[in-house]
């Protein structure tokens, strides 16, 4: 069994380890002044990405003009006066130093660099605008800025400290998989990857990222798995004469159907509501579906996945053929019913990357 790595990011709730409630409210608000920090530099480095690489596209400027985007101390036809890396972190630190911790800028950089760099031929083609980060950005920082990372005196969780901050982890009932990644990245047989804070409706998780080897089952590369995404169950699979329905309309549709009627039948009625303490009394049950059909059709979606790379790990195939697969999403964007009600998209990204994971080879027709 071989073993090559990839990335796993897990997504963990966190509290702030203290009782003191004007520390807490101190901590919340750095926290989402960070974040606002964070949202201005990601802007304000792809501009200058994208200024820099548009220079050598200006042909009407005069011959002989040096365009070459190089440190002229390493290189005479440079432009920059240090690499093009720093040109964007001397940005930063002119405009934030001191309003948020360097190292977030440091890795903000270099994260956004990887992406323009992937991009660039797109963004230079005209095929796709550069990206407009917004407000709910998450902050992102290096997984060695983690300090003092050890596991709760109960054994449920863990705590650490992040710039100085003291956080505690809430687990959930997802215990295992959690758990057991942060105690390999403790142990240090696993690696602790490049994180991010997120800050959603007043809660604080941790986008933890982590280096595993990825495990190659057992497969045979002359077994062939198909698979079918359509209306009636969201996956049909053939191995050979074997055939098997994952999931079926009722129990995924159906069900998606009765949330959002729901949700507009309690809406309806919200206007009927006491308003004792103004709007948010009224919209009171209308929170309650906040998300809910979004976490239902996330979860089946995983349920359908899990299942069929279990299926085809069973029977050994080792290539998995997603049978008229863009044919199927070109009638998806077509019909409004099915682009608002089917997750194709997700779906397909969920195989992929369980696919990834166990080393079977995904195929798209």
């Amino acid at each position: 069994m071989t073993t090559d790595p990839m990335i796993l990011t897990r997504k963990i709730q966190l509290f702030i380890d203290s009782k003191d409630k004007e520390y807490i409210g101190q901590t919340y608000r750095k926290l989402y002044q960070w974040q606002r920090a964070c949202f201005r530099a990601a802007n304000y480095i792809f501009t200058h990405y994208f200024i820099q690489e548009q220079i050598k596209e200006l042909f009407y400027i005069a011959e002989g003009t040096k365009v070459k985007l190089a440190d002229i101390k390493k290189d005479a036809d440079g432009i920059l006066t240090t690499s093009k890396m720093n040109t964007t972190y001397q940005v930063l630190a002119k405009h934030f130093k001191g309003e948020i911790p360097m190292h977030i800028l440091s890795s903000l950089n270099m994260t956004l660099a990887t992406h323009f760099n992937n991009e660039k031929l797109a963004y230079l083609k005209g095929e796709k605008p550069i990206r407009n980060y917004k407000r709910d950005m998450p902050i992102p920082f290096r997984g060695t800025d983690l300090a003092r990372l050890q596991a709760t005196p109960d054994g449920k969780g863990f705590t650490f400290h992040l710039f100085k901050i003291p956080f505690r982890t809430f687990l959930g009932r997802d215990l295992h998989d959690k758990k057991r990644l942060v105690e390999r990245a403790l142990e240090g047989s696993i690696k602790l990857c490049s994180c991010a804070i997120k800050l959603d409706g007043g809660k604080i998780f941790w986008l933890a990222t982590f280096q595993v080897e990825k495990e190659h089952k057992k497969l045979n590369p002359t077994i062939i798995a198909e698979a079918f995404l359509s209306l009636e169950y969201p996956i049909i699979v053939k191995i050979g004469k074997s055939r098997y329905n994952i999931g079926n309309k009722e129990e995924f549709l159906y069900r998606r159907l009765a949330i959002q009627s729901a949700r507009k039948r309690v809406q309806k009625g919200s206007i009927y509501n006491r308003s004792q303490h103004g709007r948010d009394r009224k919209l009171k049950a209308l929170d309650r579906f906040k998300d809910k059909e979004k976490n239902y059709v996330n979860y089946k979606l995983h349920v359908y996945s899990r299942r069929l790379i279990d299926i085809c790990v069973q029977h050994q195939a080792a290539t998995l053929i997603l049978v008229a697969q863009e044919e199927k999403e070109e009638i998806a964007r077509q019909d409004p019913f099915l682009l608002r009600n089917w997750g194709y998209a997700s779906l397909k990204d969920k195989i992929s990357h369980k696919a990834n994971k166990v080393g079977i080879t995904l195929i798209m027709e």
